[in-house]
């Protein structure tokens, strides 16, 4: 019997994963309207397609539609962000303690720290949020799960969001530039369990963080 393979993606679905990057890089931002005709002109879409496409990510929370006004990026919400940090700690941390310190994705998250470390001289703080978010996705990719991997793309598109709305992004990213290459050296020292503890305790920070922070834009 032939193997069952996953349907290729759809056009719509191609464009959903092009516009989520685009949330996650930082170049599409919180409460930003989307225009229709110049979106679909710029990726040299149908209309009709693009739609498709607001209607996936809105349906993942990353884009809003508004009767009568348009579709916008979406403000997350204090309820929102607290759930996604929960869902980080119950797919990172457990991606980490099982671990292959010889795991391909190691070099992904080699290549993550080196590029933040880079980034904060220029400085480019929302490159460092980028180089951030990479190194968060290697960590999901250590599972070899590729629908986790899709999944938590989803999660760090709206963590991104959350990002995006606050006003101090260097003193949001730079004490985590040491602490991700504290995490993969002692992942690579062959104690993951120890690297798995010092990211639940890091997504706990990082968590106090920006709720501290998403606090005071109120």
């Amino acid at each position: 019997m032939a193997e069952a393979r996953d349907p290729a993606p759809s056009l719509a679905e191609e464009i959903a994963v092009r516009l989520r990057d685009q949330v996650t890089g930082g170049t599409l931002v919180p409460g930003q309207r989307l225009s229709e005709a110049r979106l679909a002109a710029e990726l040299d879409i149908s209309r009709n397609t693009l739609r498709e496409v607001f209607r996936l990510l809105t349906r993942e929370g990353i884009l809003r539609h508004e009767p009568h006004r348009g579709v916008f990026v979406a403000v997350p919400s204090m309820a929102s962000i607290l759930d996604i940090y929960r869902v980080r700690r119950l797919i990172e941390v457990p991606a980490l303690a099982q671990a292959w310190p010889g795991h391909a994705a190691v070099a992904r998250m080699h290549a993550a720290v080196a590029r933040a470390k880079e980034l904060q001289h220029i400085p480019d703080w929302r490159g460092v949020g980028s180089a951030n978010m990479e190194f968060h996705a290697a960590i999901v990719a250590l599972t070899d799960s590729p629908r986790l991997m899709q999944f938590f793309a989803q999660v760090i598109a709206e963590l991104r969001l959350a990002f995006g709305l606050l006003n101090s992004p260097e003193l949001l990213h730079q004490p985590y530039i040491p602490r991700n290459a504290e995490i993969l050296g002692t992942l690579e020292g062959g104690d993951p369990a120890g690297a798995a503890r010092m990211l639940e305790t890091y997504l706990h920070h990082s968590e106090r963080a920006v709720m501290e922070a998403f606090a005071r834009l109120g």
